[in-house]
Formats: structure tokens, C-alpha cells, sequence
């Protein structure tokens, strides 16, 4: 099993679980709109976060669009369900991705409340959301090649 950053392996992909949200007698339509109101949300607060760029509060962008990333993130329970999210939030095919979009998002709340400089903010954010676009891929069959697949004619068309 490749373990990597740049891994394509495929054999661990999110599927839906049924189990998880029985409990609230959510069925697969309903936990599909949960996953897209969820993910809604967790974009319009990190969208939102830049009011807080515009006025100078550099540590209230920092928390604002971390919060959004992670309400997107934990969207991903309506779909694969909870437990089977936090199991595989670490699988070897995710496991690079996993840890620096983690470590990205402490890195920026810790460095936008320290340091307060705006570049460095910018730079961990769009770094942050470019981790967490490769960790949601590794959830898609065949993402992450489309991914690199994109770039590569992009790179190569310049």
C-alpha cells in the first residue's frame, strides 16, 4: 500500500455509511443536503473572514477561516459517517495530507494571533485550503490524479 503525500491509492475511499446517523433517522437524501448545508456554511464563514482581513483584524481573519475549514472538514461526517471519518482521517493514503493541513491550520491561528503580519496570514491560508483541497480529493475516486493531471497541462501549456 503506497503511503505518501503524492499517493493514488484508491482502496480507501469514502463511501457512505448507513449506520452512522440512524440514531437521528436521517436518511441518504437528508444526510446529503446536511453535507451540502454544512459545507455551505464552513465556505461562507471562511468567504466571510475576509471582512475581517479588510478592517486589520489579522488574528479574527485567522480564526474565522480556520473555523470555516473545519465545519467544511467535519461536513464529510453526513457522508462516510463519523467513525469511519475519524478511521481513515489517518490512513496511509491520507496521512501527509491529514497531518499538514492540521499543522497548517495550527501554524496560521498560532502565527496570525502572534505575529499579526498579513502576508505571512495570507500565505498560511492559501497554503491551509490547498492542503485541504488534497486531503478532500484522496475522498474522490481518481481526485488526486485529477488534480496533478490539471496542473501538469497547466504547467506544460505555459
Amino acid at each position: 500500500m503506497p503511503f505518501g503525500f503524492f499517493s493514488s491509492s484508491y482502496e480507501d475511499q469514502g463511501t457512505m455509511d448507513d449506520g452512522t446517523w440512524k440514531f437521528l433517522g436521517l436518511d441518504r437524501m437528508q444526510r446529503l443536503y446536511a453535507f451540502g448545508c454544512c459545507f455551505l456554511i464552513g465556505m461562507v464563514l471562511s468567504i466571510f473572514s475576509t471582512l475581517f482581513l479588510i478592517s486589520g483584524n489579522i488574528a479574527g481573519f485567522a480564526i474565522l477561516y480556520s473555523i470555516g475549514n473545519l465545519v467544511s472538514l467535519l461536513s464529510m461526517t453526513f457522508i462516510v459517517g463519523i467513525p469511519k471519518l475519524f478511521k481513515t482521517i489517518f490512513a496511509p493514503v491520507r496521512f501527509w495530507a491529514t497531518t499538514i493541513y492540521l499543522s497548517l491550520l495550527v501554524l496560521t491561528l498560532v502565527l496570525s494571533i502572534l505575529l499579526k503580519n498579513v502576508i505571512i496570514s495570507i500565505i498560511l491560508v492559501i497554503v491551509q485550503f490547498c492542503a485541504l483541497v488534497w486531503y478532500a480529493a484522496s475522498y474522490i475516486p481518481y481526485g488526486r490524479e485529477l488534480i496533478r493531471r490539471f496542473f501538469g497541462s497547466c504547467i506544460t501549456s505555459i
